[in-house]
């Protein structure tokens, strides 16, 4: 049946979707990133508090009161940076480019955002009530047979539900698009998006089965225990593909924003979605190698693992090559001349590009790291060390968060009809440096520290004034150090943000999508089968993980009760 629009209701509709078009921005769609950008920056405000917390207790500096133990410190630090900050910011973002590029989000999926957005604030609510009570400092990782309070895990489950909500939400968007616009290939922002929602689906169908089926009923006393191999399995299924979920997140940007940003075209379409693919269809099994050195776990399988968890450098690899071709071209064709005088002619003075441009050369150290971790005598000598924490936070502190701070500073303003002015520019531009140079700072004491080793998860202790413990001590204070600066420069970040989406003056900000290059050659239109590429993916999935889990389930030891270590 038709639904009849009163004419002047019908008029109304029109000329607000008129309004919108000539303001660049549906005020509706931006609403809905704007809502999701404020928890993620006050995310990364109450995050940056805690890791400084955590970073002078870890040096040594500082002794938390009674009621704050260094456990739950961490836990809250992880969960509010890598799951808060991450997801919501990616949320926002693409969300806002799916409606930029096909053209306004529907009514029913802008409900869908808003559906998911609760959800996920309902779960974090019942995450943070355990954590607040000090019955649920198990970490990001929340490894079994360490039990939190059942309510920490209901919350997870809302999480997911929210995940999974806004996954649908884009895939509506994008079906709806491609029926509109048959034969032609997906905006490529909105292609990027939608292997990200595709990862983001498969990585918490792994959570999900462990929370749902394996640590829920077993906190609840309905299980007498838990296989701990299982459950560690399934959650670096998911744990490994978050993470690089905000890093094809930030890809997407190095690829789509940035070339548009300092004057130039998009490398070539074909080869940037030949990037987003294998991305997508070989990200889930690398999450066998955060458990390289653990015990039942076959040496046939473990060395399987390893080749596929190399495998995704090849994409990297390309990402790299095209990234700094970008440069050179754009670079020349402003006049740059000789070996190097296209770097010049880049925009260093445009903290839309100086912080991811920071973000990509921070990828390279952190890239070799994964190396070294998916390397079976390596991670033997770094894998319970401070070194991994230093990696981290090249991958996700440096690559993933710096490249979505250069993002800020163009998304706020559109999305609140503002400007970037030149006085915030320069103030982003000085975050930028504090936050290389802090980061630099406590990744190169932690790397340096893990390498003599000084164990990760663990508050400060010289284990009984032990000498060779002592000898830790200047590398941790550096690290504290770190931790304050980036304190600074998450005071600043936050400010910026705010201050871009309320106070900053009103006026008309581009949402910067860089075109193709003049006579590019033609994408080939089976790029577009999603539904091959997630059958491929889990044809890949099943191969790596069918064989390793059915040996856990049939060969499992004797289950573990649940611990309170804290």
């Amino acid at each position: 049946m038709e639904t009849v629009i009163p004419q002047a209701g019908k008029a109304k509709t029109v000329f607000k979707e008129k309004a919108n078009k000539v303001l660049g921005v549906n005020l509706q769609d931006a609403l809905i990133t704007k809502a999701y950008m404020s928890v993620a920056f006050i995310a990364l405000f109450l995050g940056g508090i805690l890791g400084l917390l955590q970073g002078l207790n870890r040096a040594g500096l500082l002794e938390l009161p009674s009621w704050l133990n260094y456990y739950q410190v961490l836990t809250a630090h992880g969960l509010l940076l890598v799951v808060v900050l991450s997801a919501f910011f990616m949320i926002g973002y693409y969300y806002a480019g799916l409606s930029h590029t096909l053209g306004g989000l529907l009514p029913k999926v802008r409900k869908i955002a808003w559906i998911g957005f609760w959800l996920k604030i309902f779960g974090f609510v019942l995450v943070l009530i355990p954590l607040l009570l000090n019955e649920a400092s198990v970490m990001y990782t929340f490894y079994p047979p360490m039990a939190a309070h059942p309510v920490f895990y209901f919350g997870l489950v809302f999480i997911v539900l929210g995940v999974w909500a806004l996954s649908i939400g884009a895939f509506i968007q994008v079906a709806n698009w491609r029926k509109n616009n048959k034969g032609k290939h997906l905006p490529i922002l909105a292609f990027f998006a939608t292997g990200s929602f595709v990862l983001l689906v498969g990585a918490t169908a792994f959570v999900a089965v462990e929370v749902l089926f394996m640590i829920i009923p077993w906190t609840l006393g309905w299980t007498d225990g838990i296989n701990v191999l299982l459950a560690r399995t399934l959650f670096w299924a998911f744990g490994h593909t978050a993470v690089n979920i905000w890093y094809l997140t930030a890809v997407s940007v190095w690829y789509c924003i940035i070339p548009k940003i300092i004057g130039g075209y998009r490398w070539n379409d074909f080869l940037t979605r030949m990037v987003v693919i294998p991305l997508v269809i070989m990200n889930i099994t690398g999450g066998f190698h955060h458990q390289i050195i653990d015990p039942g776990i076959t040496p046939e399988i473990k060395f399987m693992h390893v080749f596929m968890s190399l495998a995704i450098g090849f994409p990297s690899l390309m990402t790299a090559y095209a990234m700094f071709r970008t440069f050179e071209r754009t670079g020349r064709a402003k006049g740059g001349k000789g070996a190097f005088g296209w770097f010049k002619k880049l925009p260093w003075g445009d903290v839309r590009f100086l912080s991811p441009f920071i973000a990509m050369a921070a990828f390279a150290p952190a890239g070799a790291g994964g190396i070294v971790q998916s390397t079976n005598q390596l991670d033997g000598v770094v894998h319970n060390t401070l070194w991994i924490v230093g990696h981290f936070h090249l991958t996700l502190g440096m690559s993933v968060v710096m490249t979505f701070f250069g993002v800020s500073y163009w998304l706020i303003p559109y999305i609140s009809k503002r400007v970037l002015t030149p006085q915030m520019n320069k103030l982003g531009i000085v975050q930028t440096i504090i936050w290389t140079i802090a980061m630099i700072m406590m990744s190169g004491a932690q790397h340096t520290v893990g390498l003599l080793g000084a164990p990760r998860r663990t508050s400060y202790t010289t284990y009984g004034e032990f000498s060779s413990t002592l000898g830790w001590d200047p590398y941790l204070t550096m690290l504290g150090i770190g931790a304050t600066l980036l304190t600074i420069g998450v005071i600043i970040q936050v400010y910026a943000v705010f201050n871009m989406m309320f106070f900053a003056p009103k006026g008309e900000t581009e949402f910067p999508v860089a075109e193709e290059e003049e006579n590019a050659p033609k994408t080939p239109y089976w790029t577009e089968r999603w539904g091959l590429w997630v059958v491929l993916t889990v044809i890949v999935v099943g191969m790596a993980y069918v064989i390793p889990i059915v040996d856990m389930i049939v060969n499992a030891p004797p289950g573990s009760p649940p611990f309170k270590t804290w």
